[in-house]
């Protein structure tokens, strides 16, 4: 009968010693703060008999799209263009290749800061001819402070939970073995001021025919942060 291997797989679980007894904890914090940037997607779009119409029609509607976003300046951090497309609709009777007409799209992606220009902006564009406006899609940016603070708040409750077990048993903390996030040994998979209430405002070079804008309320984003911690204590006397 042979003896059972250990699996190379598992790491071997740091067990403490009578002299140097050791706590695992985890910490864990959840947040709840205001957005930072909100995203909106633009897909503007055109239709015409021949390919040259359509893409005419598309080409200037497009540059409208872009010239009427650049116009709130640094309210808007980015913009992007993602797809374009120019595609033929065939006849449905008939034999042969006959192309009935053409669709053309083109789709933009803006990230605002100013919440206030995002009520404004979006109303605009939905404004415009063949203009579809999705979103917005509220978020922090990667290196916010809440991530910051979300993850010192669980180094902190870590501490004070392996704190409190120590107490309990009539000792003390000694020394941090580990600290770890959650999942650390693995691969990792795969966003100023916080805003208050977004308020109706009007902006230079807007036309006096432009609609009431949106009241959009920022949707509060929720930061969550878990570490492992490992202590050794001094011995209790049991």
């Amino acid at each position: 009968m042979t003896a059972a291997t250990p699996d190379a797989s598992q790491p071997a679980v740091p067990y403490g010693t009578p002299e140097a007894p050791r706590i695992a904890v985890r910490g864990e914090a959840r947040l709840e703060v205001d957005p930072e940037i909100a995203r909106i997607g633009i897909t503007v779009a055109a239709r015409g008999r021949d390919r040259r119409s359509a893409l005419d029609d598309l080409t200037r509607r497009n540059a409208g799209v872009l010239d009427l976003v650049k116009t709130y300046g640094d309210a808007v951090e980015r913009l992007e263009t993602g797809a374009f497309s120019i595609t033929p609709e065939l006849t449905k009777h008939g034999r042969g290749e006959r192309v009935r007409t053409y669709h053309g799209s083109v789709r933009v992606t803006a990230e605002l800061t100013d919440f206030t220009a995002l009520g404004e902006l979006t109303t605009r564009l939905a404004d415009l001819d063949l203009t579809r406006v999705d979103g917005p899609w509220w978020a922090l940016r990667p290196d916010s402070p809440a991530h910051r603070e979300a993850r010192k708040k669980a180094v902190r409750e870590a501490v004070q939970r392996a704190r409190e077990y120590a107490e309990a048993l009539g000792t003390t903390l000694a020394a941090l073995v580990e600290l770890a996030d959650i999942g650390a040994e693995s691969a990792p998979p795969d966003y100023p001021q916080a805003p208050g209430r977004m308020r109706s405002a009007a902006f230079a070079g807007a036309a006096e025919d432009t609609p009431a804008p949106l009241d959009l309320e920022p949707q509060r984003q929720r930061v969550h942060a878990q570490i492992n911690a490992r202590f050794t204590m001094v011995p209790p006397q049991l």
